[in-house]
């Protein structure tokens, strides 16, 4: 009977090795991108409440205001619930035997359209000055 320890490529469990810290590293990025994300749109909804209590604004600017700090809240969960499925999916494929890359769709693409869109969204809104 062969030992399971001799019988392993040792090449093939080092790359899986790395590939699992590389895929950790990756991890802790989205996971210090979408605390950002979700700080910054708490951050501006006190702002703006703040402001609402001291001065007497326009209370559909607020709002406007809000929606666009609740949209960042909701990009960072769901930019942290996806980078965790992603995590969880590529450990298991790392365990396969024998291991083959595939190309997924970039979680970090879309994230990025979506800031693209809340910043669009946010310029239209304060140049044309819309009120909802």
């Amino acid at each position: 009977m062969q030992d399971p320890i001799q019988s392993t490529n040792p090449q093939l469990e080092l790359a899986k090795q790395r590939n699992r810290a590389a895929a950790e590293r990756t991890l802790m990025a989205w996971i210090r991108t979408s605390l950002s994300l979700i700080s910054f749109g708490f951050g501006i909804d006190q702002i703006i409440a703040v402001i609402s209590k001291t001065v007497n604004n326009d209370v559909n600017t607020m709002r406007l205001s809000r929606i666009f700090g609740l949209s960042f809240i909701a990009l960072g969960i769901f930019a942290m619930l996806a980078a965790a499925l992603e995590h969880r999916q590529e450990l298991r494929h790392i365990r396969r035997d024998p291991y083959v890359y595939t190309s997924s769709r970039s979680l970090g693409l879309l994230v990025a359209s979506a800031l693209i869109f809340i910043g669009i969204a946010a310029f239209i809104s304060i140049l044309i000055n819309v009120r909802f």
